[in-house]
C-alpha cells in the first residue's frame, strides 16, 4: 500500500468477520463524529452503482469464479476510491470505511487467489491512519448472523468454495478461514484489534479514545461545508449485516 502523501484527511477502517459488530460501531462512531463537528465521509463494501447490477446478475447465476469474483470488487473498490474516497481524503475530511482492501486480501486468498496477485490489484489504496479489527469468536458471529435472517446466501456462506453441502456449515468453515487471513494481517497492517465480543457501548468508548488520540492537533476540513455528514449510502446498524 502507498503512503498518504497529499492526503489531507484522516482514514479509519472497520474490518472484521460477518457478526463482529464492526457495522454497528461505525455507525456509532459516524454519529458520534458529526456531533463533534468533524466533516464526515461514510464508504462501505460492495456498494458502487457501476458494478452493482453486473454483481447481482452473476451472483443470480452463480457464475462467479475466484478471479472474476476478485476483479468484480476490486472494480467495486477503485470506482469508489477515486470518485468519493481519494477525493475526500485529499479535501481534508475523515472518511470511515465499513471494509476495506483488507476483505478482499482475507476473501479473496480464502477463494484460492494468489495473495500477492491480490495485494498488487490494490497497491493504488494507502494505509490508512487506523484500522480497527474486531476479533469475535466464531460462535458468536454465526450466532448473530443466523439469529438476523433466516437464509445465508450462496456466496455469503462460501457455498462456491464445495467445503460443505449444508449452508451453515459450510458458512462456519468460510468463515474461520477468513479469520486465519486476518490474523496474518493483524501485525504487518498494524490493525488495532477490538474485542467484538464486549459490551456495545464499552466498544465504542474505547474506539473514541483511538480516535481522539489520531485526531489531536488535527483540523482537517471546516465542519461548515456541504460535504459534512455525506454518506455514499446509508451505514447499517444491524450486526448481522451482510457484505459479501
Amino acid at each position: 500500500m502507498l503512503s498518504k502523501n497529499d492526503c489531507k484527511g484522516k482514514l479509519i477502517v472497520v474490518e472484521g468477520i460477518d457478526g463482529s459488530g464492526k457495522s454497528t460501531q461505525i455507525d456509532l462512531l459516524y454519529k458520534w463524529l458529526l456531533s463533534q463537528g468533524r466533516s464526515v465521509y461514510f464508504s462501505e463494501w460492495n456498494s458502487s452503482d457501476l458494478v452493482k447490477s453486473t454483481t447481482r446478475l452473476a451472483k443470480e447465476e452463480k457464475a462467479f469464479t475466484p478471479t472474476t469474483f476478485s476483479l468484480l470488487q476490486a472494480t467495486d473498490f477503485s470506482d469508489r476510491w477515486e470518485n468519493y474516497i481519494y477525493p475526500m481524503l485529499k479535501a481534508g475530511a475523515i472518511v470511515l470505511a465499513d471494509r476495506y482492501a483488507f476483505t478482499a486480501f482475507a476473501r479473496d486468498v480464502t477463494r484460492g487467489v494468489d495473495p500477492g496477485w491480490v495485494r498488487d490489484i490494490y497497491s493504488f489504496s494507502i494505509q490508512p491512519d487506523l484500522v480497527l479489527y474486531f476479533r469475535v469468536p466464531l460462535d458468536s458471529a454465526v450466532e448473530r448472523i443466523l439469529s438476523a435472517r433466516a437464509k445465508l446466501k450462496y456466496y455469503e456462506a462460501g457455498m462456491d468454495l464445495g467445503l460443505s453441502e449444508n449452508r451453515v456449515t459450510s458458512f462456519r468453515l468460510f468463515q474461520q478461514m477468513i479469520i486465519d487471513e486476518y490474523e496474518k494481517m493483524v501485525s504487518e497492517f498494524n490493525f488495532t484489534v477490538i474485542d467484538g465480543n464486549s459490551p456495545v457501548q464499552k466498544q465504542q468508548k474505547l474506539i473514541r479514545q483511538y480516535v481522539r488520540k489520531l485526531l489531536v492537533g488535527w483540523e482537517g476540513l471546516p465542519s461548515s461545508t456541504p460535504r459534512t455528514g455525506y454518506r455514499q449510502i446509508k451505514a447499517p446498524i444491524s450486526q448481522g449485516e451482510p457484505h459479501e
